[in-house]
């Protein structure tokens, strides 16, 4: 039997999900074809990210019972394979006793992420086992670092420890990525080294993550941290309940009783807004807001309209794509605030609806605060009403039901926006604009996050940095970093020890510090995306998932999938849900099939030679 050899970079879930589609479709290879996977990843098998040796505290930020890797019903969820497997939650923590003790992991559950890599790596463990004969696997706890491509159409794939595979077929899935430095970065690095002599808790932190390096911070010391997403929310969590804290009581009476072993957190970002919380789900497992409005087929026809009107069939999202998804949003709002089922012929947006539906994108619309107590008691206010809207429920609660039309209706996102659908401008202000505020409203954390973040405001440990529009600023006078906010009172300026940043990186080939994307781009294997003269990010891809050269040709035998290809696609991180359509699931099975296909074509060209009396290998077709 013949082995091709296939390298799967990155099994994370998305080469976990690599993994799964070629055991499925194994079936389909030729009669005297096997495959050998060889799968690089220095981590646990799917755990990628979701280290299951990371602290019990980081939490997931999606309900568990619609997380799973099999979107087909075919194997447990996230939240039915932690009850099969015994875990139980005591208060916040989940052990698993295989007993009575506790409660049952129930169907509304944030599990912590150590759990979801345990469940990944039990999938990957049964997907192993579940592959044929002919399929075999080699785990290399190694990473990528280079690919070279042979004038045979084959790659060689070079480790960091020097080993060397040479490969047939090559999928990349690297997941999340660092940057290079900013000369922001250097700026605040080098400040925080040239300064220590005077203020020894000096520090600037450019990633959170791993969040082990947190504790290097000294307790009694002044943080502050840039964001207030999820990414915040577990600089928070890490700094408190890792500091040894505690959480007592629960909703509005939650109290933080400190350890003594904590900073004290500043909080701040560019426009200093939280990240709203998830509604109660009242939808079930696999309900989901049914677009009327915003749908594909909605999107197809504007670029139909627009080619009629300019020739053209690049959308802008502004004018033509927003006023679906607003529609879309007010219908759902409407349906929830009268708790009836409303003919979509007989719906148009109000202005009324309108104007409470800007509201909630954008907040600070129109407002001015005289000073930093000012916008504190607008921020808590804006937090406290958030949250009673997210315990009324995202079926019941017209501005959680509005929000959550956006995380349902991601396939006319995807319609709109994937493979430079949008004009170059209208891409770049929809990432710089819309993106941020759709995570903001509709991806945010579970609420007790949010009712931790008040107990914290409560309890001193955590603040306000600022305000809206506030900005960093080095104090060599005071050794310390200040965040300057101008207010109409004047300005104000909190100054602190150390600096983090509580983001993730958005991966730009260009300035990214993964020596293989730097090597790849060098040997011209892949490119950065653009949209005309706008980089948004991500590798450039068809729709094949297969990575463009710099000469502008699509590698055959290569295909990239995930948070590389953000950009070209969009809103690639979302782990599949049960009983769901998953666009994860869709560019797996898109990938491998691809990969068949190439196989069966190749095998045919070598039965055709055979007749001939060619050579029995195998060779390489386009």
């Amino acid at each position: 039997m013949t082995a091709l050899q296939v390298s799967i970079v990155g099994v994370g879930p998305r080469g976990l999900s690599i993994l799964q589609r070629i055991s499925e479709l194994a079936d389909r290879l030729p009669e005297g074809c096997g495959l050998d996977l060889h799968l690089i990843d220095p981590g646990d098998g799917g755990q990628g990210t979701h280290s299951a040796r990371q602290p019990g505290h980081l939490l997931t930020n999606t309900v568990a019972s619609q997380v799973t890797m099999f979107a087909d019903g075919r194997g447990p969820s996230f939240t039915e394979w932690a009850a099969d497997s015994g875990y139980r939650e005591f208060g916040a923590e989940f052990y698993p006793t295989g007993g009575d003790a506790g409660q049952p992991v129930g169907e509304h559950a944030y599990l912590p992420r150590q759990l979801l890599g345990r469940y990944l790596s039990w999938v990957f463990d049964r997907t192993v086992r579940s592959l044929p004969p002919r399929v075999r696997v080699v785990h290399h706890r190694d990473r990528a670092v280079d690919i070279e491509a042979r004038e045979d159409g084959r790659f060689v794939v070079h480790l960091a420890k020097g080993f060397v595979l040479p490969s047939d077929y090559v999928f990349l899935a690297t997941g999340h990525c660092e940057r290079l430095p900013t000369e922001e970065d250097r700026a605040y690095d080098e400040f925080a080294r040239t300064n220590t002599d005077r203020n020894p808790r000096l520090g600037y932190c450019p990633t959170p993550y791993p969040v082990d390096r947190l504790q290097e911070i000294a307790p009694g010391s002044s943080v502050a941290v840039q964001g207030f997403g999820l990414t915040a929310h577990d600089v928070v969590s890490e700094l408190t309940v890792g500091r040894g804290g505690r959480f007592h009581g629960s909703g509005p009476d939650m109290e933080y009783r400190p350890s003594g072993r904590e900073p004290r957190i500043r909080l701040f970002s560019r426009q200093c807004l939280p990240f709203s919380a998830r509604g109660v789900n009242q939808k079930g497992l696999t309900g989901q807001h049914r677009a009327r409005f915003f749908t594909k087929e909605a999107v197809r026809r504007l670029k139909e309209q627009a080619v009629d009107r300019r020739n053209d069939p690049r959308l802008d999202f502004e004018e033509e794509v927003l006023p679906l998804l607003l529609r879309e949003m007010g219908y759902a709002y409407r349906t929830a605030r009268e708790q009836r089922p409303i003919p979509p012929e007989e719906y148009d947006l109000t202005p009324a609806e309108r104007r409470a539906i800007e509201a909630v994108i954008d907040p600070l619309s129109g407002r001015e605060f005289a000073n930093q107590d000012a916008f504190t008691r607008f921020f808590v206010d804006y937090v406290v009403s958030d949250l009673e809207h997210a315990e009324i429920g995202n079926a019941t609660s017209p501005v959680k039901a509005a929000t959550d039309v956006i995380r349902d209706t991601r396939a006319g996102l995807r319609e709109a926006v994937e493979f430079s659908r949008l004009t170059p401008e209208s891409h770049r202000k929809f990432n710089a604009t819309y993106v941020p505020m759709m995570n903001r409203v509709s991806f945010g954390p579970p609420r007790h996050r949010n009712h931790q973040l008040l107990a914290l405001l409560r309890a001193g440990v955590v603040d306000l940095a600022g305000g809206p529009g506030c900005r960093v600023v080095l104090d060599r006078e005071a050794a310390r970093f200040a965040i300057r906010t101008d207010y109409p009172d004047g300005p104000q300026t909190c100054h602190a020890d150390v600096l983090v940043i509580a983001r993730l990186d958005s991966l730009h080939p260009e300035r990214d510090k993964s020596p293989l994307i730097g090597n790849l781009l060098a040997r011209g294997l892949v490119r950065p995306y653009a949209n005309g003269p706008f980089k948004p990010g991500g590798i450039d891809i068809d729709e094949r998932g297969r990575p463009i050269t710099a000469a502008g040709e699509p590698l055959r035998t290569a295909w990239a999938v995930g948070y590389l290809v953000e950009g070209p696609q969009f809103y690639t991180h979302a782990l599949p849900r049960q009983g769901m359509a998953s666009q994860f699931t869709l560019d797996a099975e898109t990938t491998v099939r691809d990969m068949i296909a190439h196989i069966r074509r190749r095998y045919d060209v070598t039965r055709e030679e055979e007749h001939a009396g060619a050579d029995r290998k195998p060779v390489s077709v386009p």
